[in-house]
């Protein structure tokens, strides 16, 4: 608990209106898009500044009071659980897009900027930030950098931690520092950067973000392919890029998927097919129009049963607003939706997705698998009811069976959600123990108090999907 004394203090840094203690508000903050994880906090924090953020911290480190660093909530790792109370630090209103440099190709913003509001602002200018994680309309960029994001661009162009260029951080102690910048090249000292990205609060809050911009693609097509088994979809994802073709996305989607979403969308799908591939490519036209005939070639090539290319770019945003809406759509079957991103080499997926199917069959399971197929980042989602403890046990058991079989594969067990809550029993299968240890070392060095985000990432636990409320 937070005594009233100290919670006075708060008040004192941010003002009265941006600290939340009411019951309603406290709940509010309780949870976050992760399905079955629940604490409330003591106190909802709002800072505006980078010194509110140094001030709040120092006496929270003085008071040995956990904070858990909060964007819009839309992880998927249970990383924004108040698991031992304290204070919910809600950076939302740090949301000022600071500096678009066209002459750097850079952006640098607040962590509570949302990510579509980003990518409409340089868009306007002619640059592009490629990010694009499903959760891009609501998600802040502080968000996207602390849990290492990903989106459906990321074959081509990487990821979130690929353009974070600099940080300004704080430390528990209050210490405001910067690492990284504007240059291009700079390796002086260890890359603090890097070691920030994905670090899932649990190390410092980090206040500023300088991110690299790329020029506007000329033009972008899009073509589906289907196919009656799960192999050819796979083998034409390794042709494409062994031709040396690299898409700006190859998007998965097996028969369960693909049903749901047609339902939802009214796409007119083939349903009877046992998968769809969905590729995107951007660039100069010429390139984009021969890359698009080559891929739809290679597609039928490997057993496609049917290749169609969008007749427009408004046609092609359709079929992409529909894969984005794929978690949405399967959401609607039963009440309770766990969507988790274990990640193979692009040559084991469709190994990993059989894999997935026969787990489901085995548990009496559904399971629905989508995702980045350039990348090998698959969603495997179950379908199922909290409320049923019986079957959330064989949920449990299934995704431990997933999470083995990718790292088997030669995989991870996270490959854009991050490890949180939900994921931190498993962090040993990739790391090692040794691993383990130097991390938490490094945590040591950073928050000698434990004070930022506890309990996730490599704490040792009970395992469990869901937290009592206090």
């Amino acid at each position: 608990m937070i005594s009233p004394e100290v919670k006075e203090q708060f008040k004192a840094i941010v003002g009265d209106k941006w600290v939340l203690d009411r019951p309603a508000e406290l709940y509010a903050y309780s949870y976050d898009a992760t399905p079955m994880y629940q604490a409330l906090p003591d106190a909802v924090v709002l800072p505006a500044s980078t010194r509110e953020v140094s001030g709040i911290l120092q006496l929270a480190d003085t008071h040995r009071i956990p904070v858990i660093p909060r964007g819009s909530g839309t992880n998927l790792a249970a990383s924004a659980i108040p698991v031992h109370g304290g204070i919910v630090l809600n950076l939302n209103r740090m949301n000022q897009i600071h500096e678009i440099d066209t002459r750097n190709l850079t952006a640098t913003v607040g962590p509570g900027v949302v990510t579509a509001s980003l990518h409409q602002a340089v868009e306007t200018l002619g640059l592009f930030y490629p990010p694009d994680p499903g959760s891009m309309r609501i998600s802040t960029i502080g968000g996207n950098v602390s849990q290492g994001a990903g989106g459906m661009r990321g074959l081509k162009y990487g990821v979130t931690k690929d353009y974070v260029m600099g940080l300004e951080y704080v430390l528990p102690s209050g210490d405001i520092l910067r690492c990284g910048g504007k240059n291009v090249k700079d390796v002086a000292g260890y890359d603090m950067t890097r070691l920030l990205v994905g670090s899932e609060g649990t190390l410092a809050v980090i206040t500023e973000i300088t991110l690299k911009l790329l020029p506007l693609p000329d033009t972008k097509r899009t073509l589906v392919a289907f196919y009656r088994n799960l192999v050819d979809a796979a083998k034409t994802v390794e042709a494409i890029i062994a031709a040396k073709i690299i898409p700006a996305t190859i998007e998965f989607m097996d028969q369960g998927t693909m049903k749901v979403v047609d339902e939802f969308a009214r796409l007119g799908l083939p349903l009877e097919m046992k998968s769809m591939l969905l590729i995107e490519q951007d660039g100069p036209a010429e390139v984009v129009d021969r890359d698009i005939e080559r891929i739809a070639q290679m597609a039928k090539a490997n057993g496609a049963a049917g290749v169609e290319v969008a007749g427009s770019p408004e046609e092609g945003a359709k079929l992409l607003t529909a894969r984005r809406a794929a978690l949405s759509a399967l959401s609607r079957l039963k009440p309770t939706t766990i969507l988790e991103d274990a990640t193979v080499p692009r040559s084991r997926l469709a190994d990993m997705v059989e894999e997935v199917e026969r787990i489901a069959d085995r548990y009496g399971l559904q399971i629905c698998t989508f995702g980045h197929a350039g990348d090998g980042n698959l969603h495997p989602t179950c379908m199922t009811d909290e409320r049923n403890r019986e079957e959330i046990e064989r949920v449990e058991r299934a995704f431990e069976e997933i999470f083995h079989a990718a790292i088997r594969l030669g995989g991870t067990i996270t490959g854009e959600h991050g490890v949180g809550l939900a994921k931190k029993d498993f962090l040993h299968l990739k790391v090692g123990e040794s691993g383990l240890e130097l991390m938490r070392r490094i945590k040591a060095a950073f928050d000698p108090n434990a004070i930022l985000n506890p309990g996730k990432m490599f704490a040792a636990s009970e395992r469990r999907r869901w937290v009592v409320k206090r």
